[in-house]
């Protein structure tokens, strides 16, 4: 009995010797949930009818960041290719509170049109 604990603690202590040494790299944190339900999923077409056309734009390959400036924030939406051309799959605002990714009172400010499209 004692055989193959002392087989399989030897095993073990070879394994961990054998192995290259990596270094961890620490993950960034996930998005804050509390993210508004109603931005998810526009298009870019009904992003720009509900928020105008953004101050900034940036490409990395198919996917797009849109920053739109307010007086007291900024918005960013997050685009990445869908059936139907670019759609937005995460928003997050600056400042936002603690708990939530985009704050719904920097992006009220930000809209040009009070009734966000619907799909």
């Amino acid at each position: 009995m004692i055989r193959p604990v002392l087989a399989l603690a030897a095993l073990a202590l070879v394994a961990g010797c054998a192995a290259p040494s990596q270094q961890r790299v620490q993950l960034p944190a996930t998005p804050h949930p509390g993210e508004p339900g109603n931005v998810a999923g526009l298009t870019a077409a009904q992003v720009r009818v509900a928020f105008g056309e953004p101050a900034f734009v940036r490409k990395d390959g198919k996917v797009e960041i849109w920053r739109y400036d307010g007086a007291g924030c900024k918005g960013f939406f997050f685009f990445y290719p869908a059936a139907a051309g670019l759609s937005v799959r995460h928003v997050e605002t600056v400042p936002r509170g603690r708990d939530i990714a985009a704050d719904t009172a920097c992006l009220d400010s930000l809209l040009i049109h009070r009734a966000v499209p619907s799909s």
